[in-house]
């Protein structure tokens, strides 16, 4: 082999040891790129929910479950499901790296645990008022606002309580503490119960006459005499109830209540859970 010949390969070695290095780099560099954790492809919110012990329905996303519309904790503005109750449980759907993703479904399903059992979605809301048999059928979480019933009635129904219901009837939605406080206290004052399946039902009924009166939480009824001045609330009965958020009573379900109290504690904090109530309900909370 000649000088000429010699140097050629040598040269030729380099070229190609380069070439190798170069190729090893963009590997390296494209390895980087594709360790990038993207929100619902894999990365990083699977990481975050795994990290905290919590297996998702859909990856992804939490799954929520509630029976629409209970305005103004949950209901359709459009095509998106808005409210009270979303912008709290949106808080924990960030603080893990997630989507919310809303199904509407019979309220009973939730507050048995069914949709959870049934894979449906990881939490359920819906102003749920925190109560022995629920506690014993579903993991719930901290209370998250206060509640009591009141009586919804025409505002020229000369209506004033239970006591003027008697031989009347008054509609209260199924599977509700306002549902129960009304059959509790129907034989005393002599009413009629009768039952309806949704909120907006409920309170349409009694602006046509069907019935004299509704119960049910306040926030949901003195927020529809807002938008309906022909309505009027007219008592409010002190039952000291308190919401919560339900998931599964075992598995997942207890450490994404675990986590949610944990977001909810800090939102009390740094005034986040202040500024949302006031965007619902007009008011800062009572203190």
């Amino acid at each position: 082999m000649n000088i000429v010949s010699t140097l050629r390969k040598s040269r030729g070695q380099r070229r190609t040891r380069v070439t190798v290095v170069a190729a090893a780099v963009l590997a390296l560099t494209l390895a980087a790129c594709g360790s990038e954790e993207t929100p619902g492809a894999g990365g990083g919110t699977e990481d975050k929910a795994a990290a905290a012990g919590i297996t998702l329905v859909k990856p992804g996303n939490l799954m929520v479950c509630t029976h629409l519309p209970y305005k103004p904790f949950q209901y359709k503005e459009g095509t998106e499901v808005v409210g009270f109750d979303v912008d709290l449980l949106d808080l924990l759907a960030k603080d893990l790296g997630l989507k919310q993703e809303v199904v509407n479904i019979e309220w009973a399903q939730v507050t048995s645990g069914a949709a959870f059992k049934a894979k449906k979605c990881d939490m359920g809301m819906g102003a749920m008022t925190i109560t022995p048999e629920r506690q014993a059928a579903i993991s719930i979480t901290d209370p998250y606002m206060d509640a009591t019933q009141v009586l919804m009635v025409k505002k020229d129904s000369g209506i004033k309580g239970l006591a003027d219901l008697r031989g009347k009837k008054i509609g209260a939605q199924a599977d509700t503490t306002g549902k129960k406080y009304a059959d509790d206290n129907a034989k005393q004052y002599g009413y009629t119960v009768i039952p309806f399946n949704d909120l907006a039902i409920q309170t349409n009924n009694v602006k046509s006459g069907r019935v004299d009166a509704a119960i049910n939480d306040n926030g949901v009824l003195y927020d529809f005499v807002k938008a309906n001045p022909d309505m009027a609330v007219v008592a409010e009965f002190d039952t000291g109830e308190q919401y919560g958020f339900g998931a599964l009573k075992d598995g997942s379900g207890p450490k994404l209540v675990a986590k949610f109290n944990e977001v909810l504690t800090k939102a009390k904090s740094d005034g986040t859970y202040n500024e949302i109530y006031k965007k619902w309900f007009g008011v800062e909370p009572k203190k």
